[in-house]
């Protein structure tokens, strides 16, 4: 069963609109990581557009000959060509150059579509690859009623196909495919409520896991199937995930490890990600995190909000599948390779409280987000929710929604999350209230308070604004 992605169908079904109505190509670049379902929502777009297509995927390793040749088989198996007799017998001795223009040759009249899967592995075949697409782009494929579907999981180097230094700059539209939202992976798993939440912080969204989700079941009895399993993909993906990323460990694999291990703070990073003993020095430290956050965006980095610039940094493991597979499920692996899964599933259940309390923090945050846009909260002017901290992190707020990130100009609430079995009581309306004080910009007159709990509250009428509970972290996702 295919679930969601409306938002992403109806975009690519624009585009085909405009073949219809123009006669002319868009070329379209979808990156995302691996496992979040590139392939499966364009092969699922293909199949209701109801127009001809070809899908292609690369092999990493083969020579240009090789996928070449690969590239006319599929050409001539597909719908597309308007006279397959008039192909060649053999890939032109040209690669990559001459092959695209076969393609110009062979494309019908009507609209159609073309997708070139894992597209970075042909450009590690062929460093003229994206040179000769841009020309065949701008002289014969452009002309034609075709979406070309660029698909790679290689973040950097799909965002670099279309950067402005590149040949095939600003010829395609970039979209970016993330995980299932929180309302999706409820749909694919067929839960509700904290077992919802609990599904989407296990699988990251991640449709590749989501698929071995039984419908309705909880997250309790999922794992206690899959630590049976050491094939499951709920070990393989982020394994996979690191393999790709990181072929050859080094410090920037340990770098991401350390963060996975909870460690969010740059000196305690550097600390955890040294060898021998000694610390990453700040000089390698520094472009690494840079390189991993926004260059593999592999790695998230959140900063104190409030209406002054505040310090310090913390980083985590923007995939919550990864995270937990760093911080907990990599230990379950072993035992569980060792044949000792019932010893695997009680080292989980003994960590997953105190994981899950901190790891449902950003899930929270941009469901809070995503109802003030929306409208669901009192706050509307709140479009950025984050956290507050100072440098000895005593008090660490969980809360802060602002006009805007990371320096506000306005503080719209302060709240705190508790993600126990326990309600949030008297006690922690206290915490809350002397902790928000120190806030830069809360004002303890005005400055409304929020509280998200997993087991509700233990508080009189009132006592806060806004009370949130998994049912309202679900519906903030909800169409």
């Amino acid at each position: 069963m295919f679930v969601g992605r409306r938002t992403e169908l109806t975009l690519l079904a624009k585009r085909t609109d405009h073949l219809a109505r123009t006669g002319t190509g868009v070329a379209v670049a979808l990156r995302g990581r691996r496992q979040v379902g590139k392939s499966r929502l364009v092969q699922e777009f293909c199949d209701v557009s109801g127009l001809p297509y070809l899908y292609f995927t690369a092999v990493k390793g083969a020579s240009v000959t090789e996928s070449t040749a690969q590239f006319l088989a599929a050409l001539a198996e597909s719908d597309l060509p308007n006279d397959h007799a008039l192909l060649p017998g053999m890939p032109p001795p040209g690669g990559w150059g001459d092959m695209l223009r076969v393609l110009a040759g062979a494309l019908p009249d009507r609209p159609c579509i073309v997708v070139l899967d894992e597209l970075p592995w042909l450009a590690e075949q062929d460093e003229t690859f994206d040179g000769q697409l841009q020309v065949v782009w701008d002289r014969l494929l452009s002309r034609r009623p075709i979406l070309l579907l660029l698909l790679g999981s290689d973040l950097h180097m799909m965002q670099r196909l279309t950067a402005y230094d590149r040949p095939f700059y600003g010829r395609a539209d970039n979209l970016v495919l993330g995980p299932l939202n929180l309302a999706e992976t409820a749909e694919a798993a067929g839960v509700a409520g904290s077992d919802a939440i609990d599904a989407h912080l296990i699988t990251g969204g991640l449709p590749g896991i989501l698929l071995r989700w039984p419908s309705g079941i909880s997250a309790d009895d999922y794992l206690r199937d899959e630590c049976a399993d050491p094939a499951s993909p709920l070990f393989a993906a982020p394994e996979q995930s690191l393999a790709s990323e990181f072929p050859n460990p080094d410090v920037a694999r340990r770098v991401v490890e350390a963060v996975g291990g909870d460690a969010r703070a740059f000196a305690n990073i550097a600390s955890t990600a040294g060898n021998r003993g000694e610390s990453v020095s700040s000089g390698t430290l520094s472009p690494l995190l840079r390189q991993l956050t926004d260059g593999k965006q592999i790695l998230a980095a959140d900063q104190p909000l409030s209406t002054v610039s505040g310090k310090p940094t913390l980083y985590r493991v923007a995939d919550s599948n990864l995270r937990l597979y760093l911080s907990i499920l990599r230990d379950v692996y072993n035992l569980t390779q060792r044949g000792r899964p019932e010893a695997g599933y009680t080292l989980f259940q003994t960590r997953w409280a105190g994981w899950r309390g901190r790891a449902v923090e950003p899930l929270i945050r941009m469901s809070l987000e995503q109802a003030a846009i929306r409208g669901t909260l009192p706050w509307p002017d709140a479009q950025a929710v984050g956290g507050w901290w100072n440098r000895q992190f005593n008090p660490e707020i969980d809360l802060v929604g602002a006009d805007r990130a990371p320096i506000a100009t306005r503080i719209h609430f302060c709240g705190s999350l508790k993600w126990l079995g326990t309600p949030f009581d008297s006690r922690d309306l206290f915490q809350l209230q002397e902790g928000a004080r120190q806030v830069p910009g809360f004002d303890a007159s005005q400055t409304p308070l929020i509280a998200v709990s997993r087991s509700g509250t233990a508080l009189p009428p009132g006592a806060v604004d806004v009370v949130w509970g998994p049912g309202d972290v679900v519906a903030a996702w909800q169409p």
